[in-house]
């Protein structure tokens, strides 16, 4: 074993994360849902999300015989829900093709929907204690410093010579352990901003530290301009205090869930408002602002109250009236569900 996993696993018994709830039992099943929940996701934002996951279903063959909505409604808020498709997707192939588990050979476990190199190492590594390297975001970040290494941790070379490392580095025992340990020494001592260098088991060896360049590495991704998008979502509420949803498409963001009628400007808001019910008045909500990662969206809402529904458009596979009670059972976008829960009081008549 080698002095860096000497170094971290002897920081890891003492300091580490041992009472995360997909480490109790720390089957294939919860290991491999606490590594999709935590792909650009913290910690503390997963945990309830997965307690209520695992709590609803609880083993892989019931994740497969789940409708989408029900998966999509268990994630709602964890954003990036492109994840919670390919893990219902993956859930569903395991059945059809692994007796209703997930493989323990890498290859077969790699070509898995949303199950790329990382992730398949970091279930075999601390599901069965299989020696397989990891490299995600944390621990790109531990080996950028450590050994110095200059370019975005995404370019293909930097990928490649940080592959090479994670793999040098990876013990032939205790994998498991060490896996967590690296991944909990990126979350915890060398964070992005502000690093514990004081404080870590690797800082005699590390070349940031060393060099002063803890601010420096990892390289950052070049920027870009982030631009500003603009849409009127139509909230057309009836008498009953019901609102009309209407599922999106399979591209773009959102992708799957049920969300609000949208339009370009107030009077194509009117027109598409008036082709799904019949309506007398709006009234402009607060607008507000969600930032995706590669844009933002300034969201206009406009309130339509007692909309008598159309009977050309009753309930169909992509439009559905649906009561404010009964959103929690459905996928919907996190802003989205945000401003239906808040929504005013429907005005006396």
């Amino acid at each position: 074993m080698t002095a860096f996993a000497c170094a971290l696993l002897e920081w890891f018994d003492r300091h580490g994360r041992h009472d995360l709830p997909w480490q109790h039992p720390r089957d294939a099943y919860r290991v491999w849902l606490s590594e999709i929940m935590l792909q650009q996701t913290q910690v503390a934002t997963v945990v309830p999300y997965f307690q209520r996951f695992v709590t609803r279903l609880p083993t892989l063959s019931e994740l497969a015989a789940a409708d989408e909505d029900t998966v999509l409604a268990l994630w709602s808020g964890l954003g990036y829900y492109r994840r919670a498709r390919f893990l219902h997707r993956a859930a569903q192939l395991c059945v059809e093709q692994h007796a209703g588990e997930l493989p323990r050979d890498f290859d077969a476990l790699a070509a898995l929907p949303g199950i790329g190199r990382s992730t398949a190492g970091a279930i075999l590594a601390q599901a069965h204690g299989l020696r397989f390297p990891i490299l995600d975001g944390n621990v790109k970040r531990v080996l950028t410093r450590y050994h110095g290494i200059v370019g975005h941790p995404g370019e293909r070379e930097v990928e490649k010579r940080l592959w090479q490392h994670a793999d040098a580095h990876t013990p032939a025992e205790r994998i498991a352990d060490y896996t967590q340990a690296i991944m909990d020494l990126g979350a915890t001592v060398c964070v992005r901003t502000r690093p514990l260098c004081g404080v870590c088991p690797l800082r005699e060896g590390c070349v940031a530290h060393r060099d002063h360049l803890t601010t420096q590495l990892p390289t950052p991704k070049p920027s870009k301009a982030i631009p500003t998008r603009s849409t009127m979502m139509l909230i057309l509420r009836d008498e009953n205090g019901r609102v009309m949803l209407q599922r999106r498409g399979a591209q773009g963001v959102w992708s799957g869930l049920w969300s609000l009628p949208e339009a370009e400007d107030s009077d194509s808001a009117w027109r598409e408002a008036q082709r799904r019910a019949r309506i007398d008045d709006a009234q402009a909500l607060t607008p507000f602002m969600h930032v995706f990662s590669h844009y933002r969206l300034h969201i206009q809402p406009l309130l339509f109250d007692g909309a008598a529904p159309a009977l050309a458009i009753a309930d169909n596979g992509d439009l559905r009236w649906c009561a404010i009670a009964d959103l929690p059972a459905l996928g919907l976008p996190a802003p989205v569900r945000t401003l239906l829960m808040a929504l005013p009081e429907p005005a006396e008549p």
